[in-house]
């Protein structure tokens, strides 16, 4: 008999799409859109958004958020027995706190190429240097995931865009250049 736990894909779709509603919040408060559950058998313990604009904090991350939140949850460190969902690739410091929590899976929508460490720009869940590895699953709800993040920077490059015209307005009825 296989001792192996059996990967259900329709639970990473419905699991990620708990994610992705955590994504939005980020995103109806202005911050990156990406967002984390973290399941243990087969239920929600955690769940948790990027809020760095929100608590002034850079390491406020959903993956930071919703390991320590889970950890409150189970009373231990070890998240051995639970898998993280994640709309996006973790980051190098993300990744950092993944593999010492030790979650058994980690799945993720969208690849980060240049800073995602999970085997974009490099692979910190899965290298045997480390004490501990996750099993790690890609691209579960890409698209919606990429479409997110893409349609937030596309809004944030259209204000800055608008933000810089009415500067360049005003400074230039203080200057009397009109």
């Amino acid at each position: 008999m296989n001792d192996e736990p059996i990967i259900d894909l329709h639970s990473d779709d419905y699991f990620m799409g708990e994610a992705l509603r955590e994504a939005m919040k980020a995103y109806r408060r202005g911050e990156v859109p990406v967002g984390a559950v973290l399941v243990r058998d087969g239920r929600v313990i955690a769940r948790a958004f990027n809020q760095v604009e929100l608590l002034k904090d850079a390491t406020a991350h959903a993956e930071m958020l919703v390991l320590t939140q889970a950890q409150e949850t189970v009373g231990d460190w070890r998240l051995d027995d639970c898998t993280l969902y994640v709309t996006k690739e973790p980051c190098p410091m993300c990744a950092g706190a993944i593999v010492h929590c030790r979650p058994r899976r980690v799945v993720y929508g969208v690849g980060d190429p240049k800073g995602g460490a999970a085997g974009g720009w490099i692979n910190l869940l899965e290298t045997d240097n480390l004490n501990h590895r996750c099993d790690v699953t890609r691209g579960v709800r890409e698209a919606e995931s990429l479409g997110i993040i893409q349609q937030f920077f596309r809004e944030a490059r259209a204000k800055s865009k608008e933000r810089k015209r009415i500067e360049g307005l005003l400074d230039s009825e203080a200057t009397g250049d009109n």
